[in-house]
């Protein structure tokens, strides 16, 4: 299946961009789904080595929120929940899906996993949608 990236990824992936400037490079967008990898560098990790906690956390508001705007319209984060189930190494890779697609208010899975496909984090992101224009 060929992946398609949607115009909301190519911001994202824009030099000065906050996620891009962190190593965060969205790799699919399509309607519902989203994924994305961080490049990690000397700049993702916490004073144990380990990929620090706020870089997956960036890493999943980026891919999530390109899922939720995947048909279209502009969002923001409203809420978000990470739950970090092992530490992690290394490069590591997001995939979002939706739980809602609202016209409102969309409430997007995350599953982040390492280069050995191991789930090292997941979440739920909630957004308020608004179309382009709004806001």
């Amino acid at each position: 299946m060929e992946e398609k990236i949607y115009p909301v990824a190519g911001i994202v992936n824009s030099p000065h961009q906050f996620s891009y400037e962190n190593g965060i490079v969205v790799t699919c967008v399509e309607p519902g789904l989203a994924r994305g990898e961080l490049r990690a560098g000397p700049d993702s990790i916490n004073p144990h080595g380990m990929i620090h906690g706020g870089a997956m956390a960036t890493l999943a508001d980026t891919v999530a929120g390109c899922c939720a705007c995947s048909k279209g319209g502009n969002c923001v984060t409203a809420s978000s929940s990470m739950e970090f189930l092992r530490p992690a190494q290394g490069d590591l890779f997001c995939e979002a899906t939706p739980k809602k697609l609202g016209r409102q208010l969309s409430v997007i899975q995350v599953t982040i996993t390492n280069a050995g496909g191991k789930t090292v984090a997941t979440g739920t992101f909630s957004f308020f949608m608004a179309r382009p224009g709004e806001g």
